[in-house]
């Protein structure tokens, strides 16, 4: 059977390689604290130590949340999960359990064997139960996780390292913060689909891995398919001889040869065109497993100080998503949340949207790309520099490419934010270096979307000049960028931000690289004690300050877009266009006619 992605509802946790046979382990888990890590001694992870756990935890939100019936906030390093599952291991088929993300370390169990170990609290990873189960259809799972709030190298982005937050800080995250869930797979499987599209040649070239080394007479088969047009269209269809693990091959898409019929095919916001793939592993001719995928056919680039969406230039509206809700932090509260939020960027006149020191979730990246909305895909950053440290990112930052490239929606790559965790930049030779190197790697891995070597200032490279500017008077702010030269002093002084905007070390940075304010904004409109670049008192003067910052920027001839500083207010950040539950500060329509410089519908 084929699975449309029109009749996807969004709840699957992995929107890019869906299967039917999967249940969500989300829900009660048995928990505690380990405050002295005693756990491992005392043999948490064996299936009778059940008295360990002497408290109930709502998985997957974190127990420092409202919503996880823990809600405590203070310094706990290490914490364990335990739940029973329903399993059976059955012929020729796997039990595969998955974890969205855990925060940071995480070491899983199965009836008392360790199944898995993964190190990084922004990426999913799979555990193979098949061969460790007990006989019999009930198991025991236990996850052991440690975060350690005070270690400065781990990436932990907006994490506060004191006990309660302040400033732009927020509370911790600690252990298991995105779903988890089993699947049922054949012994031969998929188990990644990647794609590119080369809109010049009319095809995709697609790159799936299998679960382990085919065996002869072994076949991938990918079908693309539509209802852009007149009822179901296949678009193009390929099965490729498979001889190893890594499987690649071409698509042709013959309708994208009419170029002037192909825009209904084309993936931009203003029509978020998606494309089914229905993709088969064969093995002499009969199908040994069936998956469903999609894609958007669109392109990226950079071009004489644009920045282009299927080859042309398109101006950047975005908003700086934090994604942190009140009672269940970096989790969303529910899994309609995800739509809403992508729903509510695009109602207030944004074109995308940078996720900012986190990695969303799938089912965050699956609204956007099937509702239109750009993403700048981004990660936590640690606090000091260290090998370790750059360790610890470089192999975090792969993961994340790897899982979170299939989003169409996902055009710019962001692995480094204001010299987080490379603070001593300007004066450091590893540090220049460590992030020269990260923007060639992402280039590397993914060399379809522009990348930004660091955010904000002090930029070493990479294909955007994106400078954070938050000067709160709007003919100050304009000044700096009213014409060519303005914005060539600005860059060439100290910056806004009181920092080098490009280093002296910046020999890889893109001649043409468009200029983008992508941090700006800051305005509070809260109650007292709350934080902000600036603060107002009421909403005429909020509309005021503002409009006047965004028409600022709208009227630079020099810029390629902008990002406004921020989409809700966060704990003690209030600067956001809407309050922490998602309600808008001004009438919708008003912040939409701000954002965009005119009284759009």
């Amino acid at each position: 059977m084929t699975l449309h992605v029109s009749r996807h509802d969004g709840a699957h946790p992995r929107p890019t390689l869906r299967r039917e046979g999967w249940e969500s382990l989300d829900g009660p888990w048995g928990f505690a604290h380990d405050d002295a890590d005693r756990g491992f001694a005392e043999r948490w992870y064996e299936p009778g130590a059940e008295t360990a756990f002497d408290r109930t935890i709502t998985v997957p939100f974190v127990p420092e949340s409202e919503a996880s019936g823990i809600h405590e906030t203070g310094y706990h390093p290490v914490v364990w999960y335990r739940r029973t599952i329903t399993a059976a291991a059955e012929p020729a088929r796997r039990v595969l359990l998955h974890l969205g993300a855990v925060d940071h370390e995480a070491h899983v169990w199965v009836d008392g064997r360790l199944a898995g170990h993964h190190v990084g609290g922004q990426t999913a990873f799979t555990c193979d139960l098949t061969d460790l189960l007990d006989p019999g259809s009930e198991h025991v799972v236990v996850v052991r996780a440690v975060d350690d709030p005070h270690d400065p190298e781990l990436p932990r982005g907006k994490q506060d390292w004191r006990e309660e937050p302040h400033g732009i800080w927020y509370h911790r995250s600690t252990g298991i913060w995105r779903s988890v869930w089993l699947e049922s797979v054949p012994e031969q499987h998929l188990t990644a689909f990647h794609h590119e599209f080369d809109m010049a040649r009319a095809r995709v070239e697609v790159s799936l891995r299998l679960a382990r080394r085919p065996q002869p007479g072994t076949t991938v088969r990918v079908v693309l398919s539509t209802d852009q047009g007149h009822g179901r269209e296949q678009l193009g269809a390929v099965e490729i001889a498979a001889h190893d693990a890594r499987v690649q091959g071409v698509v042709d898409v013959p309708a994208v040869r009419n170029t002037q019929d192909r825009d209904r095919l084309l993936w931009r916001p203003e029509h978020p065109a998606l494309v089914d793939a229905h993709l088969e592993v064969r093995v002499d001719g009969e199908v040994v497993d069936t998956v469903a995928s999609y894609l958007g056919l669109r392109t990226t680039g950079i071009d004489r100080g644009h920045f282009l969406l299927n080859g042309e230039p398109y101006f950047v509206r975005s908003v700086l998503e934090q994604g942190y809700w009140p009672t269940s932090h970096l989790t969303a509260p529910t899994l309609e949340a995800y739509r809403e939020e992508v729903e509510l960027i695009k109602e207030l006149g944004f074109t995308a949207a940078r996720l900012h020191q986190k990695v969303e979730d799938p089912r965050f990246l699956f609204w956007a790309d099937r509702l239109g909305l750009l993403i700048w895909g981004e990660t936590a950053n640690a606090y000091a520099y260290s090998p370790r440290a750059a360790a610890a990112l470089t192999a975090e930052w792969t993961e994340i490419v790897e899982q979170c490239r299939p989003h169409p929606s996902v055009v710019t790559w962001v692995p480094i934010n204001e010299s987080w965790g490379v603070r001593d930049l300007a004066d450091s030779a590893p540090q220049k270096d460590f992030t020269i190197a990260l923007t060639a790697l992402t280039r590397a891995l993914d060399p379809s979307r522009p990348v930004i070597s660091n955010d904000g200032y002090e930029l070493t490279g990479g294909d955007v000049i994106a400078l954070h500017d938050y000067t709160t008077d709007a003919a100050q702010l304009a000044s700096h960028y009213a014409d060519e030269e303005a914005t060539a002093r600005t860059i060439a002084g100290r910056g806004p931000q009181r920092r080098r905007p490009i280093d002296d070390a910046a020999q890889h940075l893109r001649e043409d690289a468009p200029v983008m304010i992508t941090e700006f904004g800051g305005i509070a409109y809260a109650a007292e004690g709350t934080w902000g670049y600036a603060t107002v008192s009421d909403p005429e003067e909020f509309a005021e300050k503002v409009g006047g910052l965004f028409a600022a920027l709208n009227a630079s001839p020099v810029l390629a877009g902008h990002c406004y500083t921020q989409l809700t207010d966060t704990l003690q950040e209030a600067n956001g266009l809407a309050t922490a539950d998602r309600v808008p500060k001004l009438d919708a329509a008003v912040i939409r006619a701000l954002v965009t410089g005119r009284g759009e519908a």
